[in-house]
């Protein structure tokens, strides 16, 4: 039989492990301290790049300003407003020439079904970019003038839609008639 006795003054633990593995994960966090400590400083200095780019490129936008002032107040002059006003007339009419009727019936022809008509259409330019298409469309029944506004509205070329009146056919005219407006998505 054994009997364990341990006749030191303190008995023997197994400490060395610990010791090993609390050293390694000291080295451990001491390492990804520098390396936060250095990727500070490297953003920190990419950050003051960063705000001298931003000063010179607000520098740039104010002496731009500064200049399309000055030149604003050469035009506003009173011996300049014939030339003004020519130059922005002509520029409407430039802008009112950028409409294409080719885009226009090809977009057209995706949303109009075959049993409909365009009878007539006038496009005019309401802002920047923005065409208004004042419509006369026509069909034998009404289906197909609903099945139009339907295609018209889930169109992604073709915005908001204002329908002004819905006439039926007569004597001398064999077809329903409706007059649609809407807004048209072509880049000028």
């Amino acid at each position: 039989m054994r009997i364990p006795i341990n006749l030191a003054s303190q008995p023997f633990r197994r400490d060395r492990a610990m010791l090993v593995g609390s050293a390694v994960v000291a080295l451990a966090l001491i390492a990804s301290l520098g390396l936060l400590v250095f990727l500070n400083q490297m953003e920190s200095g990419q950050a003051a790049s960063t705000r001298e780019e931003i000063a010179r490129l607000q520098a740039q936008t104010r002496a731009v300003e500064a200049e399309q002032s000055r030149e604003d107040a050469i035009l506003r002059k009173p011996e300049n407003a014939e030339v003004l006003e020519r130059s922005l007339f002509l520029n409407a009419l430039l802008y009112r020439k950028g409409i294409s009727w080719t885009r226009i019936f090809s977009d057209l022809e995706k949303v109009v079904p075959y049993n409909a008509r365009v009878i007539s259409i006038r496009p005019s330019v309401v802002g920047p970019n923005q065409v208004l298409l004042d419509m006369i469309v026509g069909a034998d029944c009404p289906g197909p003038v609903i099945e139009l506004l339907k295609n018209l509205e889930s169109s992604p070329r073709f915005g908001e839609l204002y329908s002004h009146s819905l006439l039926p056919p007569s004597q001398t005219d064999k077809l329903y008639r409706c007059r649609v407006s809407v807004n048209y998505a072509q880049n000028l």
